[in-house]
């Protein structure tokens, strides 16, 4: 998993609200073990149409969308169904962050789980972002996982709020597993000063 620490990157706005994971990665596709070529199906049946084609006004369609690594998402992003699949399918895309007001907690912590960073603002900062891609598509925002600052083109600087745990997994590129792997001398030595319970 690749370290999350400060990133710039151009954004790509999808204004809906709602959004549940089989919108995100239809179930389909979760018959896949791997998470490797998830990205090109992200979004399918909203970015292509019945014969397969692409929807050339579909957010993630248009060329300002190529390289972009924010997502700005509508209200409760994630909902529905639990599905690695998901964080997998947005990481493949190249997206290492996705804001929006609120989450879904299932699909949040699925995505802290893998390394995708969701960024939760206030409504009034949302829509303000939402203004601010309408009005240059290729507008670039600074995401400061240390500081959990997001960055705006003026100056301006967002907070954001985030676990201690996950905020260390992720700036250190590790799930929870790889955290206990990491840690193996300090169990070891903890367990030893520990004598084995003596079964009755």
């Amino acid at each position: 998993m690749e370290p999350i620490k400060s990133f710039s990157g151009r954004v790509v706005a999808l204004p809906v609200d709602n959004v549940d994971t089989d919108q995100i990665i239809p179930a389909r596709f979760l018959k896949i073990t791997g998470k490797t070529g998830l990205g090109e199906s992200l979004f399918c049946d909203w970015r292509a149409d019945a014969a397969g084609k692409p929807k050339p006004d579909f957010p993630l369609n248009r060329p300002e969308a190529a390289g972009a690594t924010i997502l700005l998402a509508g209200d409760n992003f994630g909902c529905g169904s639990s599905r690695e699949h998901a964080p997998w399918a947005l990481l493949g895309f190249g997206f290492r962050a996705v804001i929006s007001t609120s989450f879904a907690d299932i699909f949040r912590n699925n995505s802290l789980k893998n390394g995708l960073l969701p960024v939760v603002v206030d409504s009034a900062a949302h829509a303000e972002l939402f203004a601010m891609v309408a009005r240059n598509p290729s507008v670039e925002l600074r995401v400061d996982l240390a500081s959990q600052a997001l960055e705006l083109p003026a100056g301006r600087v967002l907070s954001f709020p985030i676990d201690s745990f996950s905020k260390q997994c992720l700036l250190a590129g590790v799930d929870q597993l790889g955290y206990l792997l990491r840690r193996q001398s300090e169990i070891a030595a903890y367990e030893s000063t520990h004598p084995p319970r003596v079964q009755a």
